[in-house]
């Protein structure tokens, strides 16, 4: 079995099986890059994050350093080594500057995400026919160093097999379809989608991930109808939620709809844990 999946079933186990939230702070940081005075420090905010209960820190440094800068990803790492509950995610395009992050910093999680340079955000998941055989050396690399690869990728269940063939731990699905048909007819349309996806991820072997555009609104129907998600990634919408609440309320308002969406009498939000972990 891959240890790594081993790891993470352990950490659902200590969750009581409940989906991990990780906090994305890039925007965080895009306020702060507004001024030269520092402020506000994104390490605080991530220290603040963690002692409200969020289970990991996200970021996604880009090349331009728009948002998160290369000295933020070093003390994050730093921070996070003070925090051994708890996970680094560090996400971005491994053909751009993700790379030199991982092998200097060796966090538990790196996903793949197949934006441009100057992409305004992430809008879509990887085509693996087409740059599968590219990845899978990026993937070997930071497998080899112990670090656990997701892909970032559509709701298309016809390529979960692939993904898992390439190497990958475990997928991310793009969720800004579903978020934008939260509240419409398409909703339980788009829920199907999903659903359908992640119980594809996982007969491959993979764990499934999701994020993009999840808010307190819409993640506890997303969580009941997607089977076994392992960690939400959650940036935008939390940060904007943490101007009006403060960081850490928002980071238990999110937490507690993770727990809204879990079963009555069972262990976890989306049936037995480690549900998607081969």
């Amino acid at each position: 079995m891959n240890p790594l999946l081993i790891d993470e079933a352990d950490g659902a186990a200590r969750r009581g099986g409940a989906t991990a939230l990780s906090v994305n702070v890039n925007k965080v940081a895009l306020l702060r890059n507004s001024r030269h005075l520092g402020i506000p420090s994104v390490r605080h905010l991530a220290v603040l994050a963690l002692q409200a209960g969020a289970d990991g820190i996200t970021v996604h440094p880009r090349p331009d350093e728009r948002h998160v800068r290369a000295q933020d990803v070093h003390e994050l790492a730093a921070l996070l080594e003070d925090w051994p509950q708890a996970e680094f995610n560090i996400e971005g395009n491994p053909f751009h500057n993700l790379l030199p992050f991982v092998r200097a910093l060796r966090p538990q999680q790196v996903t793949f995400v197949p934006d441009s340079e100057g992409q305004f955000t992430s809008d879509h998941g990887w085509d693996l026919p087409r740059d599968g055989q590219r990845v899978r050396p990026l993937i070997e690399e930071c497998r080899a160093l112990g670090v656990r690869v997701s892909l970032f990728m559509d709701a298309q269940p016809q390529a979960m097999a692939l993904a898992r063939a390439l190497g990958a731990d475990r997928v991310e699905l793009y969720t800004e379809p579903y978020a934008a048909a939260h509240g419409t007819p398409q909703q339980a349309v788009q829920l199907a989608r999903f659903a359908a996806a992640a119980r594809a991820a996982q007969a491959a072997g993979l764990g499934v991930n999701a994020g993009h555009d999840l808010n307190r609104d819409n993640l506890a129907d997303f969580l009941r109808a997607v089977p076994g998600v392992l960690e939400v990634s959650i940036g935008h919408a939390l940060v904007a939620d943490a101007l009006e609440l403060g960081m850490a309320e928002a980071v238990r308002e999110y937490q507690r709809c993770i727990r809204l969406a879990r079963p009555q009498g069972q262990g976890g939000p989306n049936g037995p844990v480690g549900q998607g972990a081969a």
